[in-house]
């Protein structure tokens, strides 16, 4: 008898004896074990086979006489300790009454008389282990050797399993899991792949069946990643019994780090990428034979739920996320869909906890953001939830830091750059998963990396503002690049869109000269024909004339004298070539006059209506010895002094009382620069100069200022650029926005050429305004500049627009689809509607957007749109392709024909403007340096085209736009293409909504009877499975490393978390269908 039956029997004996209620824990051994004990007749024990109840192997009575109490107690106690039963147990046995503890006795002591010889000794299994170890190759064998030490290996695993607890003992002493784990390691391929390493495999699970044995095999430093390496092998049966061992091992307190680092060292060892990779290729790999893939599939999906659901992932979420996401990484779910195939039950139990496990974490995780779903493939959601959640923080500017610095980080296709962002990886992980201790739960990535000490660390002041510092510097460095960057790319851009939009212009112009070519060559025949026919008719008119008469106009005869009745006198010959007599000369092209001059600076005009002769008494006014403030005032003309105040008003009286030195000091116009001095020194503040000279007003000067210091540019570079068009691209536009303010006025002209002589000591704004006014028409050529750079862009914009409104009339006209759900329509409305409002011909569009208003008697929430959408789907599937004809009209429904008019206008009105300026700087005499003429006069030839293109187009789409609207019954002039195009693009958002409605009603509905019947179908098997065991008898109990297993393979480990989840599934599929998921609960197979 092994030792599992005689505990088994022992507890079978301890249920029956002390009323305890029968194990609910079925098990898989060939037999069952019955005890049978009379009332006062010797015990009997009988073995029968599952499959034939009546055939006893044996029939055991003791044969010694029963030593006294005593005496037997102490033999009994040196059994129970060889069997390893549990503290329950163990006092339940020494209750038992003496007779049946004898009857054990002796049960054991026949079994160790039959079983002696020299395979009952460890020694004899552990030099066969060495022995097989030290010839490692299965070439050289026999076919009978092999199956020799297959034999003996089978023979340790049963040895194992069945000979008293010393033999157990004796073999940990002797190191024997040393000798197994030796050869393991060291066999040859052949090997690997024959039964003798799944036998292997098999001893230590047996070793493990006990406790002495099971904390051995933990306690030994290399006995798990060992274990591990044999997933490398192909054999089916050696990986299943690899995973069992390692999925229970999991649920060993202790074990579940074990497991990571042994898949971590397995992931070295098969030269794998990660850990977990041969696990997902063998999940995904079929084979072709059902029964090994199905028990390969189960065995690896059972150890992934241990791995997942046991260790810190029992209480740490956030360990639980860190582990799934290795495996869906791996790509683990859409195999986890392909294994549904299988329709295998205990299969399909573990893929269910693995899918409600994931939805219950998820959805745990996903409230922490108060979402209902987070897409973890999508890199730009995952960035706003980090960044919304730091905002505002004080861990924000760390975040921006961190995010800086990965774009900085070395990237290169060959090489270890990889190798960095694997660092930053694992540092981040190890932050996430280490406990307030230091812990980690998972095998370390980094090792002595205490985050704890690495942040008291980073406490330290001195350090953080040092590297604030440098991030400011490397701040300042990465944005003047960045300018410089940009600076190139505009001008880089500027310079291909000009070539392409010449391009376009040439193409357009080449046509356009071909098209008049011929037209002109058309022309010129008919004009040469015409005068070829006016000459014929004038020879003729000469040849009629009265014969022998004199020739008019020759000498010596007279002119002939205009009669009534005489003929005209014939043409002049025509041209050599048929050619009419050139025209007159044009008249000179009239332009607009250029403006007159500005007055002389030196003097004043006289005031017009003023008499030429008026003397007037002349001021001697005192003059400044510094430039001052101006007063702003409106001087009276002199003509019309007579009879006012002013006449009799003398101002020199009043120089002679003020104090014009401190009148002077006071409202002087230079702004002086004072450095702070002590109290005694006042003669050195004294001496402190002028340093700059102001006229213009100070919050202009200051605005001008600001400009000038983002412009970055020198009064000549301006100037340079000005005159040349900007051909270098220095002035971006919005710069060219800002200087348009800053145009200088008369006024301030007036001011400053009064102090050109101090140009020097003027203020920087000053100087400015002074350079720019020195420029012909600097107002002018500043708008034409600024214009020629954004017409590129206005046109770009207006172009969008005209093109909306074209194509959005030529769909709705066009459209099939629309025609027919407009027919559809019709029918409703005629059905439903009676009286006067029924019996129509057809309606109005804005009709189309009151459907959904109409809702269904049964359920409110379905609408006469959805019940539309339904019988379109069913009857007219062509209608359904409507968004695709229609797929232009949400652009069009944006363009307000208004705006657009006056957009348009914008552009004919400044292009007007330059043309202008081009015909005025034709008729000046042109400076060093200046291009307007040639830059503008080519811009003008490409724009011109361009917006003549534009004025095509638009008309083409208005014609377009009206023949639609007369198309559905509107009238053409009381509609816009924003309100017509906008009732479509209305009605087709509420079409598309509905019909995702109508999807989401339907599954829902799909999934609510798939519950429903799935529910029923495992309350069945369930059902099924009680009534089974409830009908097995009691089977042979195997050992409680050997329950785990069991447990672990047919998914009952995890039916208390399974449960509890099945709670939640409702509320979670509820929330997941309301939201956009990507894998959506109804994936579940219950």
């Amino acid at each position: 008898m092994s030792r599992s039956e005689r505990r088994s029997l022992i507890t079978q004996e301890i249920e029956q004896d002390s009323a305890m209620a029968p194990r609910k824990r079925g098990g898989r051994g060939i037999s069952f074990i019955f005890c049978c004990f009379r009332n006062n007749d010797h015990p009997e024990i009988t073995y029968r086979l599952r499959n034939d109840s009546n055939f006893a192997l044996q029939t055991m009575e003791p044969s010694l006489p029963m030593p006294p109490g005593e005496e037997l107690d102490v033999m009994f106690s040196e059994l129970v300790d060889e069997l390893d039963l549990t503290d329950k147990h163990r006092e339940a046995m020494f209750a038992l009454p003496a007779e049946k503890k004898w009857q054990i006795y002796c049960s054991k002591k026949k079994e160790q008389e039959e079983n002696k010889g020299a395979t009952s000794w460890p020694e004899f299994y552990i030099d066969q282990l060495n022995s097989m170890a030290a010839r490692k190759s299965l070439l050289a064998l026999e076919k009978e050797e092999e199956e020799e030490r297959s034999k003996t290996i089978e023979s340790l695993k049963t040895a194992l399993r069945t000979k008293p607890m010393r033999f157990v003992t004796r073999f940990i002493d002797l190191d024997g899991l040393s000798c197994i784990l030796n050869f393991l390691k060291t066999m040859d391929y052949e090997t690997s792949e024959s039964r003798i390493h799944t036998s292997l495999i098999g001893c230590i699970k047996a070793l493990m069946n006990n406790s002495q044995g099971r904390a051995h095999v933990l306690a030994h430093s290399e006995s798990i990643n060992v274990i591990a390496q044999s997933l490398s092998t192909e054999n089916i049966k050696t990986k299943v019994a690899v995973l069992e061992i390692l999925g229970a091992v999991c649920l060993v307190p202790g074990g579940h780090k074990k497991v990571l680092q042994a898949m971590l060292h397995y992931q070295k060892y098969a030269s794998e990428r990660t850990r977990f990779q041969t696990l997902i290729n063998d999940l995904d790999k079929s084979t072709g034979r059902y029964r090994d893939e199905v028990s390969l599939k189960t065995a690896i999906m059972s150890f992934i739920n241990a791995v997942l659901s046991q260790g810190a992932g029992v209480e740490s979420l956030d360990f639980r996320l860190h582990l799934r996401y290795e495996f869906l990484m791996l790509g683990i779910q859409p195999v986890i869909d392909k294994l549904r195939e299988h329709e295998n039950s205990t299969l399909d139990r573990h893929l269910d906890f693995f899918e409600m496990l994931r939805n219950e974490d998820e959805l745990e995780f996903a409230k922490r953001f108060e979402l209902v779903h987070i897409d973890t493939k999508s890199a730009t959601q995952m960035f706003e939830l980090t960044r919304k959640r730091l905002t505002h923080s004080e861990a924000y500017p760390h975040f921006m830091s961190i995010l800086h610095h990965c774009l900085q980080m070395p990237y290169k296709r060959s090489g270890n750059t990889v190798q960095y962002w694997l660092l930053l990886d694992r540092i981040i992980q190890q932050i996430v998963i280490q406990n307030d201790k230091g812990q980690d739960p998972d095998s370390t990535p980094l090792e002595n990396f205490n985050i704890k000490n690495v942040v008291r660390m980073l406490v330290n002041e001195n350090e953080v503002k040092q590297w604030k510092e440098q991030a400011e510097k490397m701040r300042k460095e990465h944005n003047e690049l960045q300018q410089k960057l940009e600076k190139k790319e505009r001008e880089c851009d500027a310079k291909t869109q000009e070539k392409e939009e010449m391009m376009q212009t040439l193409n357009k112009m080449k046509e356009k000269l071909e098209k008049e070519t011929t037209e002109h060559k058309q022309v010129k025949q008919q004009v040469a024909d015409l005068t070829a026919q006016l000459h014929e008719l004038s020879r003729r008119a000469v040849c009629a004339s009265i014969p022998g008469g004199p020739s008019p106009g020759a000498p010596g005869g007279p002119f002939p004298s205009s009669s009534p009745g005489s003929l005209p006198p014939p043409p002049p010959p025509p041209l050599p070539g048929g050619m009419l007599p050139p025209p007159p000369p044009p008249l000179p092209p009239g332009g607009p006059p250029p403006p007159p001059g500005p007055p002389p600076l030196g003097g004043i005009m006289p005031p017009p209506g003023a008499p030429l002769g008026l003397a007037l008494k002349k001021k001697n006014i005192p003059q400044p010895t510094n430039a001052l403030k101006s007063f702003n005032w409106s001087k009276l003309p002199e003509n019309k002094l007579e009879g006012t105040v002013w006449a009799e008003i003398d101002d020199t009286k009043v120089f002679k009382i003020l104090d014009l030195e401190d009148l002077e000091r006071t409202f002087s116009a230079y702004q002086r620069q004072q450095k702070e001095a002590d109290a005694m020194d006042d003669t050195l503040s004294s001496k402190l100069k002028v340093k700059e000279l102001s006229v213009i007003d100070g919050r202009r000067a200051q605005n001008c200022n600001i400009l000038l210091s983002r412009l970055k540019l020198s009064n000549d570079e301006i100037k340079r650029a000005i005159l040349t068009m900007d051909e270098q691209e220095d002035l971006p536009k919005d710069m060219l926005e800002q200087l348009l303010k800053f145009v200088p006025e008369k006024g301030d002209i007036d001011l400053l050429e009064e102090h050109k002589h101090e140009l020097d000591r003027m203020a920087k704004a000053d100087r400015f305004l002074f350079e720019m006014s020195r420029i012909n028409h600097y107002q002018q050529r500043l708008q034409s500049l600024y214009f020629k750079k954004k017409f590129a862009e206005r046109v770009a914009e207006v172009k969008p627009k005209v093109e909306a409104i074209r194509s959005g009339s030529e769909e709705v006209f066009r459209s099939g689809a629309l025609k027919q759900l407009l027919e559809v329509v019709l029918a409703f409305g005629n059905y439903m509607n009676k009286g006067q409002r029924g019996n129509a011909y057809g309606f109005k569009i804005s009709s189309l957007n009151k459907i959904a208003d109409t809702k269904s008697s049964i359920d409110k929430n379905i609408t006469l749109l959805h019940y539309l959408i339904t019988i379109v789907e069913n009857k007219y599937p062509k209608v359904l392709n409507l968004n695709e004809e229609l797929q232009d009209i949400p652009q069009a429904a944006k363009v307000n024909m208004t705006e657009l008019d006056k957009e348009i206008n914008t552009l004919r009105s400044g292009l007007k403007a330059v043309e202008m300026e081009l015909e005025y700087q034709k008729s000046q005499p042109t400076q060093p340096g200046d291009k307007f003429v040639s830059v503008v006069s080519q811009f003008i030839t490409v724009a011109s085209f361009s917006f003549s293109d534009v004025e095509d187009l638009l008309a083409e789409a208005k014609d377009l736009f009206t023949k639609a609207v007369k198309h559905f019954g509107e009238e053409a002039g009381k509609i816009q293409p924003d309100e017509f195009f906008g009732i479509f693009d209305q009605f087709l958002q509420a079409v598309s909504e509905a019909k995702q409605e109508n999807e989401n009603m339907r599954k829902k509905k799909e999934e609510e009877e798939r519950r429903a019947r799935m529910e029923t179908q495992l309350k069945e098997q369930r059902e099924r499975e009680r009534k089974m065991r409830k009908a097995k008898e009691n089977s042979e109990e195997s050992g409680e490393f050997d329950d785990l297993v069991s447990a672990l393979r047919s998914g009952e480990v995890f039916d208390k978390d399974l449960s509890k989840l099945k709670r939640n599934r409702k509320r979670i599929t509820n929330q997941m269908t309301d939201s956009s998921r990507e894998r959506p609960v109804t994936k579940l197979n219950f």
